[in-house]
């Protein structure tokens, strides 16, 4: 009896089916994330139950996290995947949350001395903190100070650098935050992109302007149209005026050496004896002449562009912990190109925005100067956030901060190196 009523309500039986099935994978899934955070929390309590001096105090760690990141998943996911990891892991945590857009880099001027810096959020998070950063008086000291990157957002290309890839959030976000504990750091280029007015703003991936960032902003607005709204996008592009050149006149620097490492441990002070000597000659000796470093006119190279898309990328994604020469790669694409071609690799870039295509000119450089013509309108795309198109003068920084990376990712970069 009961096989003749599945039968004769064979839609009903499908749609029971369906759902039971649907039931018991979110069930399943639900039960492994929580092995996953569990076995996370057993290892960050081995962290927490070190035993340490009386007279040593707590590590510092202050948090800034976006809970609007993420589509406001980003506070949900951190209370339940990354704040149990810290507070078990011994450290004095103070979460600092943002209300606003721009809030974190005011709040970084008014921050106290800390000894860990985490971020949680995205690359508009990231940008905001290490741009709030470095504007400090103080940045010396401050950029430092060690920097930890839970990846809560939509997008979070500085993850790919510092972590294994990983298909479950759960597991993406708990071995972020163990990488923290574990104390493993890599040091990271900045980009300082610096305007007429402005102040200056950092960023730890690239710089971008053209029209596959234009065509690739647009791409939620298609959400109607499923997987092929990232294609709509692109080809709603093209019919605007065709085809799309961007002028330009590019100013820049070739590579330079890299220095040495600084030594981590710091020298043993000299005698009292010592440092009076030194003082008194330094006051009765003339002033030394000023050694003028600028950099000649004759240095620079210069170079009239027309272009689908400029790329100003560090070499993060590609970490080289051994070579010689510090620089940023500039991808200048050609401007001639297909719709068909625009419409494809745009749906490229969507996955790798820093691809330089077959045909593209791409230059190494320590330092470079854009200008662009007088009523230029379009936008930049600075770590994945939006800011006017002007003017720049954009610099790199090279090891300027120093990020908690997975220690497989570390062995990972090394191994290569070697290779």
């Amino acid at each position: 009896k009961v096989l003749t009523a599945l039968r004769n309500h064979w839609k009903k039986t499908t749609f029971g089916v369906c759902l039971l099935s649907w039931g018991g994978s979110w069930l399943y899934g639900r039960h492994c994330d929580n092995l996953l955070r569990r076995a996370a929390c057993q290892e960050a309590q081995a962290f927490g139950d070190q035993l340490i001096p009386s007279s040593m105090p707590l590590k510092k760690a202050t948090v800034f996290l976006n809970p609007a990141a993420f589509k406001g998943k980003a506070r949900n996911l951190f209370e339940k995947n990354a704040a149990p990891i810290l507070h078990l892991s011994g450290l004095d945590v103070t979460v600092v949350k943002t209300d606003y857009e721009g809030q974190a880099k005011k709040l970084l001027e008014l921050m106290e001395n800390t000894d860990l810096i985490i971020i949680a959020g995205g690359d508009g998070t990231v940008q905001e903190v290490i741009t709030g950063l470095l504007r400090r008086v103080d940045e010396a000291v401050f950029s430092k100070i060690p920097i930890g990157f839970i990846p809560l957002g939509k997008t979070c290309t500085l993850s790919h650098t510092l972590y294994p890839e990983s298909t479950n959030q759960v597991q993406h976000i708990t071995n972020a935050t163990l990488a923290i504990l574990k104390g493993e750091t890599v040091p990271l280029d900045v980009l300082q992109i610096k305007g007429e007015k402005e102040q200056p703003v950092f960023a730890v991936t690239s710089l971008r302007w053209g029209s596959y960032r234009d065509a690739g902003v647009k791409v939620s607005k298609y959400w109607y149209l499923g997987p092929l709204k990232t294609k709509a996008a692109h080809f709603f592009s093209t019919f605007k005026e065709w085809p799309q050149k961007h002028q330009a006149a590019l100013m820049y620097l070739g590579p330079t050496e890299r220095p040495p490492e600084e030594p981590e441990v710091k020298p043993s002070r000299p005698p009292l004896y010592v440092r009076l000597y030194r003082r008194l000659r330094l006051y009765w000796s003339s002033p030394p002449k000023e050694i003028s470093q600028e950099v000649t006119p004759d240095d620079w190279e210069e170079l009239k562009l027309s272009t689908i898309e400029l790329s100003i990328a560090t070499r993060n994604r590609q970490l080289d912990l051994t070579r010689t020469e510090d620089f940023m790669d500039i991808c200048i694409e050609a401007d001639i190109v297909s719709k068909g071609q625009f419409v494809n690799r745009g749906s490229q870039k969507m996955h790798d925005p820093h691809t330089c295509p077959e045909g593209s000119q791409c230059i190494q450089a320590s330092r470079c100067i854009l200008q662009l013509p007088e009523g230029t309108e379009g936008s930049f795309g600075i770590d994945n956030e939006e800011y006017e198109a002007v003017p720049v003068e954009v610099k790199l920084l090279p090891r300027k901060l120093r990020f908690f990376c997975d220690p497989r990712m570390r062995e990972q970069v090394l191994h290569a190196a070697v290779q």
